[in-house]
């Protein structure tokens, strides 16, 4: 149901759609656990990186391979975005669900390797040559070892995501009851996991 604003909330200047689906009581295990099913659900994100002069660019990429908290990409080595992570190497990514309105979204630090990094043969599939192209050469395949194809590998510093814990109908029904009582919409979790937090996370896979 929806919640009621409180005076409070107005004056501390509190976001109240933010203070009353936040959640920080839930264990680590269970806000991984949310956010690896929301991702791994998807599959497809933007990947966000900065252009000088430009400000921050954003581009669909198939996720290759998750890995705990950190994501790796197959790319183009003639993208721009090579270079553009090369002077900042901060990058963000975002995953939406269009139908139940999930989404998360992960600051990271981005680094490239060669097309002779090993985990490119491992990730690469027959659909990711769609993608290169064969130029006939012998060489510029689309295949793994072509030497255009090269990874883009993000580890997560800060994790944000928000989870429905109603259906489309509970949705509506929240929205519209907010809307009619001047309460605010409780439709589902929103979360936050710090760098500690996925530090701790990374080291519990390892």
């Amino acid at each position: 149901m929806p919640e009621q604003l409180t005076q409070e909330e107005i004056s501390s200047q509190t976001d109240p759609s933010v203070a009353k689906q936040w959640d920080n009581e839930a264990p680590m295990s269970t806000q991984f656990g949310d956010f690896y099913s929301i991702a791994d659900g998807i599959k497809v994100c933007l990947l966000s990186t900065y252009r000088n002069g430009t400000g921050p660019v954003g581009r669909s990429m198939a996720v290759a391979k998750r890995t705990g908290p950190d994501f790796l990409f197959l790319a183009n080595a003639h993208s721009q975005k090579f270079q553009e992570i090369e002077k900042n190497p901060e990058v963000q990514i975002t995953f939406q669900n269009s139908s139940t309105q999930d989404w998360v979204s992960v600051t990271g630090k981005a680094t490239t390797t060669s097309n002779s990094d090993p985990r490119i043969k491992d990730i690469w599939s027959q659909g990711t040559r769609a993608w290169f192209g064969d130029l006939g050469d012998g060489k510029h395949t689309g295949g793994p070892e072509d030497p255009r194809m090269k990874l883009i590998e993000v580890k997560a510093t800060y994790i944000s995501y928000w989870k429905a814990q109603v259906g489309a109908l509970g949705f509506m029904k929240e929205v519209v009851g907010a809307a009619i009582t001047g309460g605010v919409a409780n439709t589902g979790v929103l979360r936050h996991m710090l760098e500690q937090d996925i530090e701790r996370e990374r080291s519990n896979r390892s």
